[in-house]
């Protein structure tokens, strides 16, 4: 959705509305991820690493 041309927040709002009740619905998360809290947490890294 290209937002671009619309000139106030309110156009801007209804525009991106529109286009979220358009799109496909997401695809449900897999049962093995875990999100946010639940995820690994890591302890330590060495500086420049990855850390998942």
């Amino acid at each position: 959705m290209n937002t671009k041309n619309a000139t106030d927040r309110e156009e801007r709002k209804k525009l991106k509305r529109a286009a979220r009740k358009k799109a496909a619905p997401k695809a449900k998360r897999a049962a093995g991820v875990a999100r946010g809290a639940q995820k690994k947490k890591v302890k330590k890294m060495a500086k420049g690493q990855r850390k998942r």
